[in-house]
């Protein structure tokens, strides 16, 4: 996982292998989702356990009934303004098609993700990943990021050495 570079909201490369060690809560995320409130709660995990070596990292993604129209700026802005969004937030990518990105080819591989395979089925979908960059848990867009599982998922992974 660690190996890909992908483009900050800014314009800027971001090697994901800074992230190394860390445990990682990756997100497909839209402005204009239902699951857009989700973002407070991704926001509330990352300031929780963002000092115990925890990242959550925002993917916006437009495929999913075009609920992603903006430039990064207006992301940006909006992620800011309406939910205080301090957790990296990257430039649009595929999460699937022709065009998906390798980030979530790795995500979404049987070979790599061996318990939650399978293609992104709507915005908002979480996966975690513990201290090795492996997939350890995949959450669907109904799961609110502050919900007992993903909490406790969160913990077991930072409790690991």
């Amino acid at each position: 996982m660690l190996q890909f570079q992908m483009q900050s909201l800014a314009g800027q490369a971001v090697d994901l292998a800074q992230y190394e060690g860390k445990v990682l809560l990756i997100v497909n995320v839209a402005s204009e989702c239902g699951y857009t409130p989700q973002y407070q709660g991704l926001q509330a995990l990352y300031a929780r356990y963002a000092p115990d070596g925890f990242m959550v990292l925002g993917f916006p993604c437009n495929q999913f009934g075009q609920q992603e129209p903006g430039t990064a700026a207006q992301i940006a802005t909006f992620c800011q303004r309406h939910y205080g969004v301090t957790f990296p937030m990257f430039a649009k990518v595929d999460v699937h098609g022709k065009n998906q990105c390798d980030l979530y080819k790795y995500l979404t591989s049987p070979d790599t993700n061996t318990q939650s395979a399978g293609p992104i089925r709507w915005n908002f979908e979480k996966f975690l990943l513990g201290h090795d960059g492996t997939v350890v848990a995949r959450f669907t867009s109904h799961v609110d990021p502050l919900s007992p599982p993903i909490v406790e998922a969160i913990a077991r992974q930072l409790a690991r050495p």
